[in-house]
């Protein structure tokens, strides 16, 4: 049984509205007239390094038409501050929290009428992230966001006075492709995100991929911090297959993230029939494939996509473990993926790495994996580079979440829609 949860997300970072007054100067401008209070939306892109705020949207359209050629970088001042949703003990960190102004780079209009504030963003700058790591816990949490703006100019209106806001209202966090999940429990309790895609009955049923999300993005315990978001905002893992390219490639398909309540690597076969679990009530009430099922996961997300392909050898069409660990971290204790249980996996599998993965090693882990799973892929990279952007060695997923990884001239997408069970 699922219970599907049909709200949007309605972010007002933390205190839920964020008051940015009018310089006096501007005020005194005002003169008699009634004070005009404005809402905003906080506007956000999953970069591939995480999520990041890259502009604001004035909601200035009921203002009447503003005169875009008095609109510059300077007209509005944008500060922002971000910090942590639940308390931080003595001597832990947690990284990403900032209180700083956001450079503006342009102000525009849109087709609404409303002010856009392009904001300053780039992958490792800081000052924009939506998310905070907290070290002793080793997740992610998303960050409670309090933003002021302030007005330095007035808006000249194409007809009637110039006008200046008095007051502003910080309203809702705005990404499209997160926002395209729809929210969901399983039975057992297991929150995910589900995309649908589009429903046309000529098109029969659909494959569906599973996206297994790292370490980071499961439930911080005992915080009993749940909050079944960090998997979409953290990176592009599970947003790059309901891409238009993915949709494309794989004919529309659904896909399903589930969101761990600590992480998987703490008791893979526990967590295994929970995630079929998910899987099976989709093949119910969805028009999900069942022969075209697909796992992909990262970091502890690969280990448990290779956990999934043990235990429910007939479940999957393929399977993508990224970074996976098959070996304890440190070496210390037993193999959570024994040598004879990777021997018996049957589903058709292509493993990714980085030679420079620092946290989970290729040796003794991808490569020790893919030297066992019979007929399985690898792809090796040197480094993680996109966009000219070197980042972390153990973000390969990054390749995965653009369709990079290829062999023999075919890329990693279109070798899994092309496998069926």
């Amino acid at each position: 049984m699922s219970t599907s949860v049909t709200r949007r997300t309605v972010l007002a970072g933390g205190a839920g509205a964020a008051i940015g007054l009018a310089l006096p100067g501007l005020a005194a401008q005002a003169g008699g007239h009634h004070p005009t209070s404005v809402s905003f939306t906080l506007d956000a892109r999953t970069l591939d390094g995480g999520e990041q705020v890259t502009s604001v949207t004035l909601d200035t359209g009921r203002l009447g038409p503003i005169d875009p050629a008095g609109l510059t970088p300077g007209t509005f001042t944008v500060h922002a501050k971000a910090t942590s949703p639940i308390p931080i003990a003595p001597g832990d960190q947690i990284f990403s929290e900032y209180d700083m102004d956001r450079t503006v780079t342009a102000a525009r209009l849109d087709r609404h009428g409303n002010i856009v504030l392009e904001l300053s963003h780039a992958e490792g700058q800081p000052g924009g992230g939506t998310l905070g790591y907290i070290l002793s816990r080793g997740r992610n949490v998303q960050l409670d966001l309090v933003y002021t703006i302030t007005q330095n100019t007035p808006l000249v209106r194409r007809h009637g006075s110039p006008v200046t806001i008095t007051r502003f209202v910080q309203g809702r966090l705005s990404n499209p492709e997160v926002d395209a999940f729809s929210y969901h429990v399983s039975g057992s309790g297991l929150k995910y995100r589900l995309y649908s895609p589009d429903h046309s009955p000529r098109h029969g049923r659909r494959p569906l991929i599973v996206w297994l999300h790292g370490g980071g993005e499961g439930a911080s315990l005992p915080d009993d911090y749940y909050d079944n978001e960090t998997t979409l905002r953290a990176n592009r893992g599970a947003l790059g297959f309901a891409t238009p390219q993915a949709q494309r490639i794989f004919s529309g398909a659904y896909v399903v993230a589930p969101q761990s309540t600590s992480y998987w690597m703490e008791d893979g076969p526990r967590f295994a029939p929970l995630i079929r679990e998910i899987v099976q009530d989709l093949v119910r009430r969805k028009r999900v494939d069942p022969d075209r099922i697909y796992v992909v996961g990262c970091s502890n997300g690969g280990y448990m996509s290779l956990e999934m392909t043990v235990a429910y050898p007939d479940l999957f069409a393929a399977s993508v473990p990224i970074c996976g660990v098959v070996e304890p971290l440190g070496g210390e204790g037993p193999l959570l993926i024994t040598d004879a249980e990777l021997a018996k996996i049957q589903t058709p599998t292509w493993l990714v790495t980085s030679r420079d993965d620092d946290t989970v090693p290729p040796e003794t882990n991808t490569i020790h994996a893919h030297d066992l799973i019979p007929g399985s892929l690898i792809s090796l990279y040197d480094h993680v580079v996109w966009n000219g952007y070197q980042f972390p060695g153990h973000w390969s997923w990054i390749y995965v979440a653009r369709n990079d990884p290829s062999l023999n001239g075919i890329h990693i997408w279109q070798w899994m829609a092309r496998r069926r069970r």
